[in-house]
């Protein structure tokens, strides 16, 4: 029985890592930079480096460890190949099989959203379901959906996409995936500030979000819970689209909670409010009792869900 096994999420800016003992307990977790330049070329060396570094440190010999789970920010194929992803300058390609060169250990690749969603459920909001759905609320939306304990990864690694859904009418506002209508761009805080500001292009419209410069989606809410009417319709709106795209999720997969996360979700209560209000009128009958919760594990359900790739059966 291997001792130890490593969890790795790997964002833009930082790669968070987890020394994780075999039952699922965190030993020690660190970060260290992303370095994205020439195609992000030294990520993978960077990330062995410190793996096998930890390994050195704490005198655990390679041979007593499961394997590396690593969280992606892009579409990942059979648990192994990573479709370039845009936010590190377009880095990809067969990573399973290139860390395990460089570390002599075992190595599964997940979508980061997915990987959040195993986190959430082994040790965060899900803890004790093993049908969930999770979103993400950040700069994007993210999701993860998870039945009978299996992640639903798809066979083009799109399983999860919820961001993606298209909840509106095609329009102007074009998203990064190049189509419009995306719950992305209503839901996110990117589409939240956009929508505000659009709104504040109406001069005529009097709104307390004319003082923040710049506008963040942070602001917005803020206004809301103060009872600022402008900011109120914004908000009205992020949680319409996020209930009726989750009353369709629900409507496929039937989990027994969705988790919500993401730095958005420190919204708190005006967000799962109108999230579950808006969710219960569009929501087939027999889903509408649906838990609503949120995340609990910040930033470190990335390394939590990793390593589950490991200790799992995923």
């Amino acid at each position: 029985m291997k001792s130890y096994a490593f969890g790795v999420d790997l964002g833009g800016t930082s790669v968070k890592l987890g020394l994780f003992l075999s039952d699922g307990a965190l030993v020690e977790k660190w970060e260290i930079p992303t370095r994205t330049k020439n195609h992000s070329e030294n990520l993978l060396p960077d990330i062995a480096q410190t793996l096998l570094g930890k390994l050195e440190e704490k005198s655990i010999p390679v041979e007593d460890v499961a394997g590396i789970g690593i969280g992606v920010p892009g579409a990942v194929l059979r648990g192994s190949y990573v479709m370039p992803c845009v936010n590190l300058d377009q880095w990809g390609g067969e990573v399973a099989r290139q860390l395990s060169d460089l570390c002599k250990l075992p190595v599964r690749v997940v979508n980061d959203a997915n990987a959040a969603a195993l986190g959430e459920m082994s040790n965060g909001g899900g803890k004790g379901c093993k049908n969930l759905v999770l979103v993400t609320l950040g700069t994007g939306v993210g999701g993860g959906i998870i039945v009978d304990g299996k992640l639903v990864a798809g066979v083009h690694g799109a399983g999860g996409e919820i961001g993606h859904m298209k909840v509106a009418e095609p329009d102007d506002d074009i998203c990064g995936c190049g189509k419009s209508g995306c719950l992305e761009r209503y839901s996110s805080a990117t589409g939240v500030v956009n929508r505000a500001k659009r709104l504040l292009a109406d001069e005529t419209v009097s709104s307390a979000m004319r003082q923040y410069t710049p506008l963040t989606c942070k602001d917005v809410i803020d206004c809301a819970k103060a009872g600022d009417a402008a900011a109120l319709q914004i908000v009205d709106t992020m949680t319409r689209m996020l209930g009726k795209a989750l009353s369709i999720v629900c409507c496929v997969c039937d989990p027994e909670v969705v988790v919500i996360g993401g730095g958005v979700a420190r919204a708190g209560q005006i967000l799962t409010d109108g999230i579950r209000r808006h969710f219960e009128e569009y929501a087939f009958p027999s889903t509408t009792e649906t838990k609503f919760v949120l995340a609990e594990l910040g930033n470190d359900a990335g390394i939590y869900g990793a390593v589950q790739m490991i200790l799992g059966n995923h």
